[in-house]
């Protein structure tokens, strides 16, 4: 567990909370899951304000959807984001959505997070906070602002899926169109479409989780004369005089810029995922028509040519009758002339059928075959 004290262009780094915070200051908590409750003491006592017990058992909680609750002297947002995992055969497999939540203690004049230990996004964002400390380049002003710099993280790493989910689908539609080898790959192609079926239901919790942030604040901020609502589960017992605009402060325009950026980012993956899911059902349902064109040219011909043998049979079962007298039976000519007449037959239903085009190939067929 870390904490930064952040101070116009100073972050100062410690294992242990500062005695107090200073003016102008605003105290950043990173904690993993395995320690998620060892803040509590240190934040209480800087801020003052008391953190409910079912809020932290949200934070303890691994399979949490993303979530957002408010109170009189902070606001508890829970975000997934995508897990680590290994790309090593990955163009051979189904990229799986596999996240895990980050939690958000939004106070006043501190931040605190829980999340998994492995987690890149704040252990990158601890190191630029660093790297810009040393260069002298801007730092967040306010835990909104850092905040917000970490879901933008956590939500450009969907964005990040985007590309191999993409390729294993037109990999898919490939094979599930090519008629000279059958699909046999089912499971991964609907494991394929529950992953986006997934990412656009995991997306519309953040989407919901982000908006109900943004208006909830916005509700704060009417006048003073007009009707103000807190839920329920926010105004302690022990302070129930504690007015919200007093502790937490309206959001600047700049910070109402990055929310909507990051509702336009939700919105991308959601589209992007309804988006993979239409281009799945419509390869399965081309491969269908497909398949249901093949056969039915299949039994086009074996039809056409059983009607072209036909009256050959016919002919044939004429002859083979057993009569004592069948008009040239005994001629020399006879079996000839039967078989030229079989013949004409033939070839003459033949060029009827191809005239009528019950016997032509499809343009398909056609091109496959030149392309071999």
């Amino acid at each position: 567990m870390k904490y930064l004290l952040i101070s116009g262009t100073e972050v100062q780094v410690s294992a242990q909370a500062p005695a107090t915070i200073p003016p102008g200051s605003f105290l950043w908590c990173d904690c993993p899951h395995e320690h998620a409750r060892d803040w509590v003491a240190d934040v209480q006592r800087l801020t003052g304000a008391p953190v409910f017990e079912d809020h932290l058992l949200d934070a303890e909680n691994l399979g949490h959807p993303s979530f957002f609750d408010s109170t009189t002297r902070y606001e508890l947002i829970v975000f997934r984001g995508l897990a680590v995992q290994d790309r090593a055969g990955a163009s051979a497999q189904v990229p799986q959505v596999k996240t895990r939540p980050t939690t958000f203690f939004l106070f006043p004049r501190c931040l605190v997070t829980v999340r998994a230990s492995d987690s890149r996004v704040e252990a990158q964002l601890r190191e630029r906070l660093l790297a810009a400390r040393e260069s002298n380049q801007r730092l967040p002003t306010c835990p909104e602002d850092l905040m917000l710099r970490m879901l933008n993280g956590l939500i450009d790493s969907y964005l990040d899926l985007r590309q191999p989910l993409t390729a294993q689908i037109e990999h898919w539609q490939r094979l599930l169109l090519d008629a000279r080898k059958p699909f046999r790959d089912w499971p991964s192609l609907l494991m394929a479409r529950q992953e986006a079926r997934k990412l656009e239901h995991l997306c519309e919790e953040q989407l919901d989780a982000l908006q109900e942030w943004r208006d909830e604040r916005i509700e704060r901020e009417s006048p003073p004369g007009a009707a103000r609502t807190v839920p329920p589960s926010s105004a302690p017992e022990s302070d129930p005089a504690v007015s919200p605009r007093d502790l937490l402060p309206p959001f600047t325009d700049f910070q109402l810029v990055r929310i909507t950026d990051l509702v336009s980012h939700i919105q991308r993956v959601i589209s992007h995922a309804r988006r993979l899911e239409t281009s799945i059902e419509s390869a399965v349902q081309l491969h269908f028509s497909a398949t249901s064109h093949r056969t039915n040219e299949i039994m086009r011909t074996l039809t056409t040519l059983t009607a072209v043998f036909m009256p050959l049979n016919l002919i044939t079962g004429i002859f083979g009758m057993n009569f004592d007298f069948i008009p040239g039976l005994h001629s020399p000519l006879g079996f000839w002339l039967s078989l030229a007449v079989m013949a004409l037959i033939g070839v003459g239903l033949l060029v009827f059928f191809r005239a009528r085009r019950y016997l032509a190939r499809s343009d398909g067929v056609l091109s496959r075959r030149q392309t071999t």
